[in-house]
């Protein structure tokens, strides 16, 4: 077998210059959103760097990733708000060029220079060293590095609830087919049992031959979701219980009654129970399994100013959120409000008597910051949102502004 003589370092430029092509590639890689002006700040960002007064009081001179990493957690390393994502990006611009895909293995240098830090995958002055030379042999390995690229956050913190939560309207799961009979006359159901629905109006349950088994997703109760301050109903919460597959749709079919007059059968829809939360039981609905969502968020503040409020937290037993909880907050698309955008927690200064003064007057402290959130599923008028850290309980009704 030949030998060729190639540069160690020009095979790492090559490495890089292969993870960035994987970008654009149709398999193994999510092509994810960047905003326009996402890449405007990169592209400034990457000219010029940040300044040093931005940086993390511990940010590390140089760090490798690891498997088990997130970009936040990243990010919040080096800069102080970790939901800057287009600085830490743009100080990556030549190397890194798109901020959803950096993987375990590389590693981060960080420069300080004139005020202004920058962060690079080679130390400073690595450009200019001589290479050094190695004879190598040709083999061949194939790895889909887009499987590996760190996510945003940790994964199994979100995907329940893109799975579980539904905001409807107040007709919304009304409308819906449901389950009208269960085999053997049983009361409950769960997983691996048989089942009939039937739907109404345009939610008719039909099957189609030769394509793919129809998947639902199974909810009961609507619980309204009253603004804090206004009382208005936003929306209504249904109550994830579990998933079925429709086996076959629902038909009509010709017969006689008993005094042999012609009449017209209903046949239901047949389902099969194939996830449990909860036992599930006649009357609750069916709504259909929306595709799959891309599970990478670019964290981001908000462009306008948020004025928003806790509206519930998760979870009919729960009074107060902690870290890694999920909320309901009172604003959606119609208010702008986008996946990745993070929001800060305010906790409600206290009321007290100001004993120095001898009116004694009622002063209000002043609102502080208890933490940070990100939104991660939006509706119209509510989103959901992921408690990323706290320093108290969170409540409903606490404010969220942007973060500063």
């Amino acid at each position: 077998m030949p030998n060729f003589t190639v540069a160690a370092k020009v095979i790492g430029v090559s490495l890089a210059l292969l993870g960035s092509s994987l970008v654009s590639a149709p398999a193994g890689a999510q092509n994810f959103p960047i905003t326009a002006g996402q890449k405007a700040t990169a592209t400034q960002v990457a000219q010029a760097g940040v300044p040093v007064s931005e940086l993390a009081a511990n940010a590390p001179e140089r760090y490798t990733v690891k498997r088990g990493d997130t970009l936040w957690a990243i990010s919040g390393m080096f800069l102080k708000s970790a939901w800057r994502w287009p600085e830490l990006w743009g100080m990556n611009l030549a190397d890194i060029r798109n901020p959803h895909l950096i993987y375990p293995g590389q590693t981060l240098y960080l420069e300080r220079l004139n005020g202004r830090a920058t962060l690079r995958s080679r130390p400073a002055g690595s450009e200019n060293a001589p290479l050094d030379t190695v004879r190598v042999s040709p083999r061949t390995r194939i790895e889909l590095l887009a499987s590996d690229a760190l996510p945003t956050l940790k994964s199994h913190l979100i995907e329940p609830f893109l799975a579980e939560p539904v905001i409807v309207d107040e007709n919304g799961l009304s409308l819906a087919p449901r389950i009208v009979a269960a085999q053997d006359g049983r009361v409950l159901l769960t997983r691996g049992d048989r089942a009939y629905a039937r739907g109404q109006g345009a939610a008719v349950l039909l099957d189609a031959p030769g394509q793919k088994q129809k998947a639902y997703r199974v909810f009961r109760n609507a619980t309204p979701l009253k603004d804090p301050v206004t009382a208005e109903i936003l929306g209504y919460e249904a109550q994830y219980v579990g998933k079925a597959l429709l086996v076959r749709g629902e038909s009509t079919q010709a017969s006689v009654d008993k005094d042999g007059k012609p009449r017209t059968d209903i046949i239901p829809a047949t389902i099969d129970i194939v996830a449990a939360k909860e036992e599930m039981r006649v009357g609750d609905r069916l709504l259909p399994e929306p595709p799959p969502q891309l599970l990478s968020y670019a964290p981001r503040a908000p462009q306008n100013p948020v004025n928003a409020r806790i509206v519930s937290v998760y979870g009919s037993a729960v009074v107060n959120a902690a870290q890694n909880q999920v909320v309901v907050i009172n604003l959606g698309t119609r208010d702008g409000i986008e996946s990745g955008h993070v929001l800060a927690i305010l906790k409600d200064g206290a009321r007290l008597i100001d004993k120095t003064d001898a009116a004694r007057p009622e002063l209000k402290l002043p609102d502080e910051r208890n933490g940070l959130l990100m939104v991660f599923l939006t509706f119209e008028k509510l989103s959901y949102a992921l408690v990323l850290d706290i320093t108290d309980g969170v409540k409903v009704g606490d404010r969220l502004v942007n973060p500063r």
